[in-house]
Order: structure tokens, then C-alpha cells, then sequence
């Protein structure tokens, strides 16, 4: 998944940029994927809580929505994210000058 630079000129920290690359790279053709908090702050060499933080920033910029996911029998799950924005598959596939963007 290729990124606008926009997401550069958001003036979002650079702890959120990466969790949102981060979320693009894991996200399917419609926006989405489900990686835990604790692998995100993992693989990412950051805490829950920035992870939380970068969440928030991103929620408010709406560029993220997060939906909570639970097992059969009640237990919590990793939550569902859906990546928001220019890069979500039906702004995309809008075409400009014959070419799809």
C-alpha cells in the first residue's frame, strides 16, 4: 500500500506516522487488519500506552476507527482498525486522467 505524503504535512508526531504505516502495511484491500496492541508496540519498539496515544491522535484526525472484537464465548480480542483517509480502496480507484490514482 503506497501512502500520500500528506501524511506528512498532518502534523501528526512521528509516533503516530508509524503507527499508521504500520496499520497500512497489515491492512487488507478494504482498510483493515486486527494486529494486538502488544504486537504493534512490539514490532514497533513502543509502549501500550504510545500505542494508545497514537491511536487517539489518529482518531482525531480520522484517519483510523477502531472496533472492539470479541470470541464466541466473551473474551476480549484484538480490536478490528479501519484505515481511513486518501488511501482507502473506493478513494483509489477514483480515476483522474484515464488513470487510476
Amino acid at each position: 500500500m503506497i501512502l500520500p505524503r500528506r501524511i506528512y504535512d498532518l502534523g501528526l508526531s512521528h509516533k503516530a506516522v508509524s503507527v499508521y504505516c504500520y496499520l497500512c502495511g497489515r491492512a487488507d484491500k478494504n482498510g483493515e487488519c486486527y494486529p494486538s496492541v502488544g504486537r504493534i508496540a512490539e514490532d514497533l519498539s513502543l509502549s501500550t500506552c504510545t500505542v494508545f496515544r497514537a491511536f487517539n491522535e489518529l482518531g482525531k484526525r480520522d484517519l483510523l476507527e477502531r472496533f472492539p472484537r470479541y470470541h464466541p464465548q466473551g473474551g476480549r480480542r484484538s480490536s478490528l482498525y479501519r484505515i481511513k483517509g486518501e488511501i482507502t480502496k473506493t478513494n483509489r480507484s477514483k480515476k483522474r486522467g484515464g488513470s487510476v490514482v
